[in-house]
């Protein structure tokens, strides 16, 4: 479908440029994360490409009325609940350009709830009814800040951990730890691209292209893409050769870096007697060169799937230990769990490879629908509210106050 932003709302608020006091000159309006949210502070992402993609420009046609004025008839069987005269008004006095001013926190930006991320207000007298008209679109700001407020505290229990295992906790050092997985199980291309886009802000692992190609396209970089991969294998690259051996050696001899996924058939007969096993001097080789071979089970507990790798392949490849006691595989022989990961999952590996002594030196996670499906408006109590209009030339709070839920107190003023 093509954007029409005179369509791009819900019903109801087609209707409510006749239901604001007579002579109302201005509605303000604002976004925030309330009170009860699942994390305690928001990363804010996604207002930008929102705007550029729907708000930018003439975006205010007469096709696009008219198409608008035949809808709201057949929607609701009443051609006058359609507000004809002001969209006319927006297309020849603002020639199509919306005529309101938004403000905004900066991108990133990592803020408490219960602030203010952004705020709308109409610039031009007549069009007070269009700041809220266009809540609907902004609102869904809630989805890329959502899942970049998921992967920032991701980082931090993965920062955690890290300092309390005694390994290097930058940001250098972790930000390829968490692997978005999320493309094929995402709810569309759009939300796939905006939701992988919001990952990468916190985070540099990446297979989702329509993610990088979002940000290239509305963010912008002044070199090189946004995220990053490697070649990875997929079950039917492993099934369609006679034998596992043939699939794995094939890798170690064309790539110097690749996950392979290993459960096929059998994940711990794999792990212990071919890459332990049949193929233990040419991984040893392959390490030694500087290569990296990242195991990845795809199937079982995800818990003991890392725990147990570890434990299989140190006591075939050997460890070192920490002075904080803390074991580590040989560097180059690495673990990824992308199967049941989200922030729950992931923080329980952590403390499992915590108890049992193992550091993440060597272990990555991937994230599919964990990452980018798991989530709603409510994980971070998103809403967009009127908090001041000016009606009769007098600027007056608007607010709610329901004492049936008290995190739903609106904020009031400007």
């Amino acid at each position: 479908m093509d954007n029409n932003i005179v369509l791009d709302t819900d019903s109801y608020k087609m209707t409510h440029w006749q239901m604001y006091p007579q002579n109302t000159t201005e509605v303000f309006s604002y976004f925030e994360s309330r009170e009860g949210a699942a994390y305690p502070e928001t990363v804010f992402f996604g207002l930008q490409y929102l705007m550029l993609k729907h708000l930018q420009d003439q975006v205010v046609t007469r096709e696009k009325i008219e198409a608008a004025e035949q809808f709201c008839f057949e929607h609701f069987g009443d051609a006058g609940l359609f507000n004809k005269e002001g969209w006319v008004h927006v297309l020849e006095r603002h020639d199509g350009r919306l005529p309101v001013e938004i403000r905004a926190v900066r991108e990133g930006s990592i803020v408490p709830t219960s602030n203010v991320l952004f705020t709308i207000r109409n610039t031009d007298p007549k069009c007070a009814w269009l700041t809220n008209h266009l809540e609907t679109l902004l609102v869904e700001c809630w989805y890329p800040s959502t899942i970049a407020t998921s992967s920032f505290f991701q980082l931090r229990t993965l920062t955690d951990y890290a300092t309390r295992m005694g390994m290097d906790a930058s940001y250098e050092a972790l930000n390829l730890k968490l692997h978005d997985f999320g493309f094929r199980g995402s709810s569309s291309v759009e939300s796939s691209a905006l939701g992988g886009a919001a990952h990468l802000i916190p985070f540099l692992g990446t297979d989702n292209i329509v993610a990088c190609r979002l940000i290239d396209e509305y963010y912008g970089l002044d070199d090189g893409v946004a995220g990053v991969s490697i070649p990875a294998a997929e079950h039917s690259t492993v099934t369609s050769h006679e034998n596992e051996v043939d699939a794995y050696r094939q890798i170690l001899q064309k790539y110097s870096f690749a996950s392979v996924v290993s459960d096929s058939y059998d994940y711990w007969n794999a792990l212990t007697n071919i890459w332990g096993g049949t193929l233990k001097a040419e991984v040893e080789k392959f390490i030694a060169e500087g290569n990296t071979l990242v195991i990845r089970p795809d199937s079982g507990d995800p818990i003991n799937n890392v725990v147990e790798s570890h434990n299989i392949l140190g006591h075939i490849f050997g460890y070192t230990t920490n002075g904080k006691g803390f074991r580590s595989l040989p560097r180059g022989l690495n673990i990824i769990q992308g199967d049941g990961i989200n922030h729950q999952m992931l923080d329980d590996i952590c403390y499992a490879m915590y108890r049992e002594r193992w550091t993440m030196e060597n272990l990555a996670f991937g994230s599919g629908a964990g990452l980018l499906q798991n989530v709603n408006r409510d994980t971070q109590k998103f809403a967009m509210k009127c908090s001041s209009a000016v009606i009769d030339g007098k600027r007056r709070d608007v607010f709610k106050t329901p004492k049936t839920d008290r995190t739903k107190v609106s904020k009031r003023g400007s």
